[in-house]
């Protein structure tokens, strides 16, 4: 048995066979080399051994289990040697301490073989050994870099979550150690840039390069194609748009521009739009370039109803009112499930505080009527809190807000796109969401196949640049058009029942 100092083992060098496992060994070095299982298999062919590394506790790190003289090993790993050889049982067997990551961290090298070591195999381990802690710091680095990126990554995701619930306070407490000025602004647009799932990555690291990181940008936490930009200031717009005309299959849907409390409902805009953007030459889209229904209501008795509608939620402590605002908001725009990844709590929590409004409003949301003017009072609200001069005393039905003329003439223009298509698509729109968007019930109705209820719906999307299969805005503004035009009956937000008890029937908008 023998032990040697550790910097005389590494001083011998490759003789006259050398040349060929050096270059062998240094090809590990390269990037798409670096791996410390694939060295460990190397070494194992070249020297013909066993060969396995364990920390210092023993515990097996890469490669079989060798039996080793457990003495010589714990004097390794606690530096009283720095290598041992010993022979017996016909082996021939070297342990080497290894410098592991970490603080004060230690491995031993096992490497055995039935032929006793010469020249050649001493050297190939010696410098072996080398370049294995190269390795074994790389990969730590790498690790440790990793882990940074996806710390940083949560913290932009709380801050997108503290904003999407109107917590703009906390969210600015949260981006000022990593991101003084980023919420310094009192307003902002959101975009959202779509690709497929494996370029999403790629896509957020260019959305950082293009805002010079100075814009929030996240991972969707419900789409995993989606990257989120909230943009504190517009001057970003122009290089987000250069970024998706730079990119095949990428589309780019932008907000107008909102409070940072509004951040909600500036996402629901930029979803919205970005909708509109798939069916676009240029890929882009954004929320201000289409009349809004609620532009054209008249703006003192929509805030009236508002004010009456939402008045059984003032009776609620301010942040359980908030909380149940800022939920019922994104699960109307969205599925339980995406709402619940969004705010960052479970679907079950979204459901009970939906149902919770449900039942304060005495309104059904499975009925597409009522989601849709809960919807628009939702969205309108934050009007009402900032005007300095309050709602009007008049009061207002939800009638007047509808039979206007600049809303019917919008109606009726827009609906009206359908009607040069053969294949009856208003009629088939109309029985859909008569039925809570239930394909299967409208063709019932219809007497038709579900698939062609689908299909009609499907290609009204085109028409009416605006996406209706999945729930959120668009849709909801398509259910106004038909209530403002007549196709559709106004709904009972105030019927008799308890919504909030029966439960919602099994539609296609809550899936």
């Amino acid at each position: 048995m023998v032990g040697r100092d550790h910097d005389n083992l590494r001083s011998g060098a490759p003789d006259d066979a050398g040349p060929g496992w050096a270059r062998e060994l240094l090809d590990h070095l390269r990037p798409t080399g670096r791996d410390v299982q694939r060295l460990v298999e190397w070494l194992s062919g070249t020297v013909e051994a066993s060969v396995s590394l364990r920390d210092g506790d023993g515990v097996l790190v890469v490669g079989p289990r060798t039996p080793v003289d457990e003495a010589l090993a714990a004097d390794i790993a606690d530096g009283r040697l720095a290598s041992a050889a010993w022979e017996g049982e016909g082996r021939h067997v070297r342990l080497i301490r290894v410098e592991l990551p970490g603080p004060a961290a230690v491995g031993v090298l096992t490497v055995s073989r039935t032929s006793p070591f010469d020249r050649r195999a001493s050297d190939i381990v010696t410098h072996t050994v080398s370049v294995l802690e190269v390795l074994l710091r790389t990969q730590e680095t790498a690790a440790t870099g990793h882990r940074l990126a996806r710390a940083t990554a949560d913290l932009r995701l709380a801050i997108l979550q503290l904003l999407m619930v109107e917590d703009v306070v906390a969210a600015r407490r949260v981006a000022a150690g990593l991101w003084p000025r980023l919420l310094d602004a009192d307003t902002a647009c959101v975009y959202v840039v779509e690709s497929t799932p494996e370029e999403r990555d790629g896509l957020a690291a260019a959305c950082l390069a293009a805002t010079h990181e100075e814009a929030l940008v996240v991972r969707c936490p419900a789409m995993d194609g989606h990257v989120i930009v909230v943009v504190p200031d517009d001057a970003a717009g122009p290089e987000l748009r250069a970024l998706c005309a730079g990119r095949p299959g990428a589309y780019l849907g932008g907000s107008a521009r909102q409070s940072l409390a509004r951040t909600a409902t500036a996402y629901g805009q930029a979803v919205s739009a970005l909708a509109v953007a798939r069916f676009r030459p240029g890929r882009t889209a954004f929320y201000a370039e289409r009349t809004r229904p609620e532009r054209l209501m008249d703006p003192d008795a929509l805030r009236t109803w508002t004010t009456r509608l939402l008045r059984p939620l003032d009776t609620l402590p301010h942040h359980t009112r908030a909380e149940l605002l800022a939920t019922t908001r994104l699960g109307l725009e969205f599925t339980a499930v995406n709402a619940a990844k969004v705010l960052g709590v479970s679907r079950n929590t979204v459901r009970a505080r939906m149902e919770r409004v449900e039942h304060l409003l005495r309104a059904d949301f499975s009925d597409l009527t009522v989601r849709a003017v809960v919807h628009l009072a939702l969205h309108h609200q934050f009007g009402i809190a900032e005007d300095p001069a309050g709602a009007p005393a008049t009061p207002a039905q939800l009638g007047e807000l509808l039979t206007g003329p600049a809303l019917r003439s919008w109606a009726q223009e827009l609906l009206a796109r359908l009607d040069t298509d053969g294949r009856d698509l208003r009629g088939t729109l109309r029985s859909w969401i008569a039925a809570g968007g239930n394909a299967e019930r409208a063709s019932h109705l219809l007497g038709v196949h579900a698939q062609t209820v689908r299909e009609h719906v499907r290609s009204a999307e085109p028409v009416l640049e605006r996406q209706l299969l999945a729930t959120g805005s668009d849709l909801y503004e398509v259910v106004l058009a038909h209530v403002a035009a007549g196709d559709l009956d106004q709904p009972d937000l105030h019927g008799s029942g308890h919504p909030a008890e029966s439960g919602h029937p099994d539609s296609s908008v809550h899936r």
